[in-house]
C-alpha cells in the first residue's frame, strides 16, 4: 500500500517501527539527561564566564535557575504520564496548543538538538587535542578527534539503547567525582575569608551583568527535557519518567550551585572577582583542583573535561535520532527513518542519517578553518539553547491548554500554576538570551540575526506547512500528533 503524499503522488510504505519497551529504568535516564547537560563541562568551562559577566552571584544565579526548572518539570511531567512519545515537544505542543504550532516546534527541536550536537563535536576535538597536548606533548588535530567520535558515537546509537546509558553511567560517575573530591577539599581546609553566604544575596544576584549570567546559567540546564523523549523505552513511564525529570533538575541544580559557591571559598570573594576579571579566568577550576588536592588532579580534570563532552554527545545523538524516529513516523519526514533494527529495536537509520549530518558538520567545519570552540560550538550551542528555551515557554503554555477543562485527577498547582509560573520564568530567561545573544556566539552585529533566522523560518515554515496539509489533505493531517489513528503515542486515561 501507498502513503498518499501532498501532491497526490503514491510513495512507497515503509513499515514505522517500534523503539525497544521497557529498557531503561529511572537512573538510565538520568544517566542520559546529566550526561547530556555535561556537568564537568558546565562548572570548568562556562562557570568561570558566568563568574566574569555576573560576579560572585553565580551559585545562588544556578539555584534560582534549577528552581524554574523543577516548577517547570511539575507540568511538564504531568503531561507526560498522558502520552508517551519519542517526540515529546512536538506531541505536547501539538495536543496542547495546535498542531501547526506542534508541527512547528518539531522542526526548532530537531534543528536545536541537531545544533547542539554538533557542536559538541567541536568542543570534543578542542579540549582532546589541548589535553593530549599538555600531558604528552603530541598534537593531533581537532578534526581527527571529533570524527573518530562521530564514529564511534555513531556506532553506540545504532545499537541498543541501554548500552550508550551504561557508557554515559560510568563518564558521569567519574566527572561528577572528581569534582565532588575538590569541593570537599576546598570546604574542609577554607579558603582566605571563611565560608560565607554573600553569594546568595539578593543584591549579588540580580546587579549588573546577570542577563549575561542567566544565559549561561539556563543554557547549564538545557537537555534535563530529554526524559521525556525515553518514555517509550521505560518500564513503567508513568513513574519513571517524573522521577528521573526530578532527580536530573534537582542533582543539577545542588551540583552547580555547591561547585560553583566552593570556588568562592576557595578564592575568596574579592580574589575571586579579581581572578573572573583576569585573562586567566577560563583555568579557575583547573586551578583550584592543583591548589587544593594536587597536579594530579588537575590532569585527571583535563581527561574527564574530554570524557564530559562525549557523554554529552551521546545523549544529544540520541536526543536527535529520537526526534528524527518521531518526525519519521508522522510523515513528517521520509517514512524510513521510522524504521527500527530488527534485533536491537533501536532507530538505526535516524542514527545512520545523524551521523552522516554530523560527519558533514565536521568536514565543512574544517574546509572553512572555523575554531572549533569559538565558532562550531558557540554558534550552534547559541542557537540551539535559544531553540530549546523558546519551545519549553510553549510546552508550559501546551500543558496549561491541555489541562484547562479538566485536570485529569491532578491539582490544579500541578497543572496550571506551576506550569504559568514556569512560563513566566522561562520567557525572562529567551529574553535575556535574545538581548545577551553576542555572548553565546561571541560575535555582534548582523551575524547573530542570520544565525536565528533558522529557528524563526523553521517555525514558521513548519506551521506553515500544516495549515496546507489541514486545507489540502484533512485525512493527513488528522493522523499528526497522536490522535487515535495511528499509534505514535499512548494516552493514558
Amino acid at each position: 500500500m501507498a502513503v498518499p503524499t501532498t501532491d497526490d503522488r503514491p510513495v512507497p510504505d515503509v513499515p514505522a517501527g517500534r523503539l525497544a519497551g521497557g529498557r531503561l529504568r529511572t537512573f538510565d535516564i538520568v544517566f542520559f539527561v546529566v550526561g547530556a547537560a555535561a556537568p564537568l563541562t558546565v562548572v570548568a568551562g562556562s562557570a568561570p564566564l558566568a563568574f566574569r559577566l555576573g560576579g560572585i552571584g553565580a551559585p545562588a544565579a544556578y539555584l534560582f535557575a534549577g528552581v524554574v526548572y523543577i516548577v517547570f518539570a511539575v507540568g511538564f511531567t504531568a503531561m507526560s504520564e498522558r502520552m508517551a512519545n519519542a517526540g515529546a515537544f512536538y506531541a505536547y505542543i501539538s495536543r496542547g496548543l495546535a498542531k501547526p504550532v506542534g508541527v512547528g516546534g518539531a522542526l526548532v527541536a530537531l534543528l536545536s538538538y541537531c545544533a547542539i550536537c554538533t557542536g559538541f563535536y567541536g568542543a570534543f576535538g578542542y579540549f582532546a587535542r589541548n589535553t593530549l597536548a599538555d600531558l604528552t606533548g603530541v598534537t593531533v588535530p581537532w578534526p581527527l578527534w571529533a570524527l573518530a567520535a562521530v564514529a564511534v558515537v555513531g556506532c553506540l546509537g545504532y545499537r541498543q539503547i541501554d548500552v550508550g546509558a551504561r557508557v554515559l553511567g560510568v563518564f558521569m560517575v567519574a566527572e561528577v567525582l572528581i569534582l565532588v573530591v575538590v569541593v570537599v577539599a576546598v570546604l574542609v581546609t577554607g579558603g582566605p575569608e571563611g565560608m560565607s553566604a554573600r553569594s546568595f544575596q539578593p543584591g549579588q544576584v540580580f546587579g549588573a551583568g546577570a542577563g549575561g549570567m542567566f544565559v549561561l546559567v539556563l543554557g547549564a540546564f538545557i537537555g534535563f527535557e530529554g526524559t521525556a523523549i525515553y518514555s517509550e523505552e521505560t518500564r513503567e513511564p508513568k513513574r519513571t519518567i517524573p522521577r528521573a525529570t526530578y532527580l536530573a533538575v534537582a542533582f543539577l541544580a545542588l551540583f552547580y550551585t555547591f561547585a560553583t559557591w566552593a570556588a568562592t571559598v576557595g578564592f575568596g570573594a574579592d580574589g575571586l572577582v579579581g581572578l573572573a576579571q583576569s585573562d586567566d579566568f577560563g583555568n579557575m577550576y583547573f586551578d583550584l583542583a592543583e591548589e587544593f588536592v594536587g597536579r594530579a588532579a588537575k590532569s585527571v580534570m583535563e581527561v574527564l573535561i574530554v570524557t564530559s563532552i562525549f557523554a554529552a554527545l551521546i545523549a544529544f545523538h540520541n536526543a536527535s535520532t529520537r526526534y528524527l524516529f518521531a518526525l519519521g513516523r508522522e510523515r513528517l519526514l521520509p517514512r524510513r527513518l521510522a524504521r527500527t533494527h530488527t534485533k536491537h529495536s533501536s532507530p538505526h537509520v535516524a542514527s545512520v542519517v545523524m551521523t552522516a549530518v554530523s560527519v558533514v558538520v565536521v568536514v565543512f567545519a574544517t574546509l572553512v578553518h572555523a575554531d572549533p570552540y569559538m565558532q562550531l560550538l558557540l554558534w550552534t550551542n547559541g542557537v540551539g539553547i535559544t531553540g530549546i528555551v523558546a519551545l519549553q515557554v510553549l510546552c508550559a503554555l501546551a500543558v496549561i491548554r491541555f489541562f484547562w477543562k479538566d485536570n485529569c485527577g491532578h491539582h490544579f498547582t500541578r497543572v496550571k500554576a506551576a506550569p504559568a509560573l514556569a512560563a513566566v520564568g522561562l520567557t525572562v530567561g529567551l529574553y535575556l538570551m535574545l538581548t545577551n545573544f553576542e555572548l553565546l556566539t561571541g560575535r555582534t552585529g548582523w551575524i547573530n540575526a542570520a544565525l536565528l533566522s533558522p529557528v524563526v523560518l523553521l517555525g514558521l515554515g513548519g506551521a506553515g506547512y500544516a495549515l496546507r496539509l489541514r486545507a489540502r489533505r484533512p485525512d493527513l493531517y488528522a493522523v499528526l500528533a497522536g490522535t487515535d489513528a495511528t499509534q505514535n503515542t499512548k494516552e493514558r486515561s
